[in-house]
């Protein structure tokens, strides 16, 4: 046996490490499109440096493409397990991703390019598997479309099909949202203000009349007038005003790059509020009040502040 055998190997294993560990905010970014959940998000593409473990440098001509084809063929086996489970789940809402107010993170930076709010995440849940994958990986991150093809095992003209349909389904929900989290605040600010003091008629002064509000409560079952989903301005005052005791114990955050909410009783996370702004009005909040999802958050940065203010 060639004794320089074992030093190749090592040298081609730690060639891949370095690629790998490159590659990984851009596979973790289409993971969390693909999947709307970090840690599912963080699972394929620890699936793929396992598959990677097992392969040859020589064998692989243009590594990231061949790692995020496999991050995509990994989340569509995910999202197609999770079709029958969501039927008996109730509302379910993306992981949303939480910076301080004055900023994102950098190692949030890739997970959020191209604006990737939980408005948007939404929609992609509704999509048919397939159409999610073929919208993701030719929309958002220019892959040919035959190479989507051979991930979803259609023809091109059928992936070009699914993108395109996926593409109607996406237009005009979060384009038409306000862009800028400077902007948003004053709005979020608003509502934080009318719901502590209870104004009805001041919640529903920035609320859109046909705002939605989505609520993820996981596995806990919903109490004391709460609701999974609400539509219309009147309703969604009416649950806010319900709330307004805990509205003290709200303060800001970026949610996903936007302006939004953590209400956080003594230091401790109770709900993440995403919201959509259109023309200077709330057209969705979602909420992340989930315990068991909310401690797996990265919310460090809610440490030594003072959550009671009221």
């Amino acid at each position: 046996m060639d004794a320089r055998q074992p030093q190749a190997a090592m040298e081609d294993f730690d060639f891949l490490a370095a690629r790998f560990e490159d590659s990984r905010p851009h596979l973790r970014a289409v993971a969390y499109r693909m999947l709307g959940s970090l840690t599912q998000a963080d699972e394929a593409v620890q699936d793929a440096w396992f598959r990677l473990h097992d392969t040859r440098a020589d064998e692989v001509d243009n590594l990231v493409a061949w790692l995020t084809t496999v991050v995509a063929r990994v989340c569509l086996d995910r999202l197609r397990a999770r079709t029958a489970h969501a039927a008996v789940c109730g509302t379910r809402l993306p992981d949303p991703v939480v910076d301080p107010a004055d900023g994102v993170e950098p190692e949030h930076e890739a997970l959020l390019a191209d604006s990737v709010g939980l408005a948007l995440l939404v929609v992609l849940d509704s999509l048919a598997p397939a159409e999610r994958l073929a919208f993701v990986l030719h929309d958002m991150f220019a892959m040919p479309l035959d190479e989507v093809a051979a991930v979803v095992d259609r023809s091109p003209a059928e992936a070009r099909r699914l993108a395109a349909s996926a593409r109607r389904r996406v237009q005009g929900t979060a384009a038409a949202a306000e862009p800028d989290a400077a902007a948003q605040r004053p709005v979020v600010d608003a509502f934080l203000a009318a719901t502590r003091a209870g104004d009805f008629a001041g919640l529903l002064a920035v609320l859109h009349p046909g705002v939605v509000l989505r609520a993820d409560y996981g596995t806990v079952p919903v109490v004391g007038g709460a609701t999974r989903e609400l539509h219309g301005a009147d309703d969604v005052a009416a649950q806010a005003v319900t709330f307004a005791r805990f509205a003290g114990y709200a303060q800001p955050a970026l949610v996903n790059g936007t302006a939004g909410l953590v209400t956080a009783p003594d230091g401790r996370p109770m709900a993440v509020m995403g919201f959509t702004i259109t023309d200077g009005r709330i057209t969705e909040i979602n909420i992340l009040a989930d315990p068991v999802r909310l401690r797996g958050l990265d919310l460090d940065f809610l440490d030594g502040v003072d959550h009671g203010v009221r």
